[in-house]
């Protein structure tokens, strides 16, 4: 679909979650309704980050030149993202709902994994200030790098969707963090190699009623059988995808930011984005993940 197209469909979606929202609680405690709609403000943030504008005056400089006829009522650009900001929470229940409407987050089987967040260029990391002494630093196995930052905890259903995320801690390793990244859930979870524990795996399965599958080393004893191999690497693709996506089209390996408020405000844009798209996918009967195919150039 062309951009205006999609702008619609998406400020549809965002006030039927909006209104449903409202309904159940008080958005605003006090004050009047601004004049440029909360619908409107997150209509543009979650479009802007389709579009590949990762950046709040990006997104801002591009609806004012080009879509200032859609919304006319468009603030000056301190007030826009001042109201996008402060809408953090609304932003978390759109995607919880979607998640929860679409059923994925009843899904018996979901795949874990770890995306590095790196906050600064790794020469820079001993004189950065931000973040101190929340960031540290680590190592993505996948993508041989080391970093200074956080690592951001994926769960994701076989649709592809976004069930589960947390910012987490860079420098332990990805089995102490397996209570983030599973909070919640029972049933089977999918994982690298970075999460093979047999000790850990035997607790989650009798304490939590999680079964945690990886895939094994040659030396290990026990070996999946192979149709379970098969099985479990088409859906470990599907995580690498997303996790692609994230750090691709909605650039979220370069969020640069001064402080964890506004980091977790950028992260939980562009999950609801990558939300969004999968979920009009889903709508115009395409597959989940084809964001490139969603939007006409």
């Amino acid at each position: 679909m062309n951009r205006e197209d999609f702008i619609i469909h998406v400020y549809c979606l965002i006030c039927d979650e909006y209104g449903e929202i409202s309904r159940e609680q008080r958005i605003r405690k006090a004050g009047f309704a601004p004049a440029f709609t909360d619908e409107e403000v997150i209509t543009i943030e979650i479009c802007g980050e389709c579009f590949g504008l990762n950046k709040d005056e990006a997104i801002y400089e591009h609806f004012d030149s080009y879509y200032r006829s859609f919304f006319p009522k468009l603030p000056e650009r301190s007030l826009f993202v001042r109201q996008a900001a402060n809408l953090w929470q609304v932003k978390m229940r759109i995607q919880q709902k979607l998640v929860s409407r679409f059923g994925q987050d009843q899904e018996a089987v979901q795949v874990i994994d770890t995306l590095p967040m790196p906050m600064c260029v790794f020469t820079r990391s001993g004189r950065d200030r931000c973040f101190k002494p929340e960031a540290d630093y680590g190592y993505c196995a996948a993508k041989q790098l080391y970093y200074y930052g956080f690592k951001l905890g994926l769960r994701i259903s076989r649709l592809g969707m976004i069930t589960h995320y947390a910012l987490l801690p860079a420098r332990p390793h990805d089995i102490q963090l397996l209570d983030d990244l599973l909070a919640g859930f029972t049933g089977v979870a999918l994982g690298d190699k970075g999460f093979i524990d047999a000790i850990r795996q035997q607790e989650l399965a009798n304490k939590r009623a999680v079964e945690l599958l990886t895939p094994t080393r040659r030396n290990m004893a026990l070996q999946l059988p192979p149709p379970l191999q098969r099985l479990t690497r088409r859906w470990r693709k599907l995580i690498e995808t997303v996790g692609s996506q994230l750090a691709g089209r909605f650039a979220i390996e370069q969020i640069r930011v001064r402080n964890l408020w506004h980091l977790q405000h950028r992260i939980i844009r562009k999950v609801l984005a990558h939300t969004l798209a999968l979920v009009l996918n889903l709508q115009l009967g395409r597959s989940p993940l084809d964001f490139d195919g969603l939007l006409a150039a």
